[in-house]
């Protein structure tokens, strides 16, 4: 029994199937609050502790669906070639945005932080929040951060993002797909590239180039503010 439970498709089941029913529980209850991350999450937990699974072992036999992160990013590429007509002559802006929204992002973490006495650690791990997991990580542990704290702040952001984004946007009068897209890729990553794509194809497709984008501009940034401050 304890081989079993302790088995990469036991494993495998059992986050594909609390993710599944997290969107059943989402679909039936018609509560956006309920993001089927947060269920997920909150089952899976559940779920170690009740079975006493050590998170190492959770960590090695779900090891493909972290990989997998990275090859499903690339994939919205091809969401973006069929949208690319919509990005033409947007360029300049839409590199600005996201420069300015990645400065502003690190900036404000690293106020925040000394503002509350926190650790070069603890900063180091908030820098990344709103790029995509792989590059998150990569970042945080280049910049003396804690991986596990990089990765529990950038699902939250997402989660927020997809939840709050979207009403945002309404609030503020902001319709246009493109700056929709861009804006919950940006801030959120893949998870509010997710909620973009169930607006739009547009919406989705600029969201995840906004994914790629703000990686590659946070990676850049990230270590000239940290010299520079």
């Amino acid at each position: 029994m304890n081989t079993l439970i302790q088995s990469e498709p036991f494993i495998l089941a059992l986050v594909l199937g609390s993710y599944q029913l997290g969107v059943i529980i989402q679909k039936k209850s018609g509560i956006k609050l309920l993001n089927p991350l947060i269920t997920a999450i909150s089952l899976i937990i559940a779920v170690l502790m009740l079975l006493k699974i050590d998170y190492t072992v959770f960590e090695a036999k779900s090891s493909i669906i972290h990989f997998m992160l990275g090859p499903s990013v690339v994939a919205l590429g091809y969401l973006l070639h069929k949208q690319i007509g919509h990005i033409k002559g947007n360029i300049g802006s839409i590199a600005a945005a996201l420069t300015l929204g990645s400065l502003v992002g690190i900036i404000s973490v690293i106020a925040i932080c000394k503002l509350t006495g926190s650790t070069q650690a603890v900063t180091a791990s908030l820098q990344p929040k709103s790029v995509t997991t792989p590059i998150a990580l990569g970042l945080s542990v280049r910049s003396g951060g804690i991986p596990a704290l990089t990765a529990v702040v950038v699902v939250a952001c997402g989660i927020f993002g997809s939840i709050a984004g979207p009403w945002l946007l309404d609030k503020l009068g902001i319709n246009s797909k493109v700056a929709r897209g861009l804006a919950l890729g940006a801030a959120s990553h893949g998870i509010g590239t997710a909620r973009a794509m169930e607006m739009g194809p547009i919406e989705g497709a600029i969201g995840g180039m906004a994914i790629g984008l703000m990686g590659v501009i946070t990676a850049i940034l990230i270590p000239v503010i940290e010299q520079l401050l």
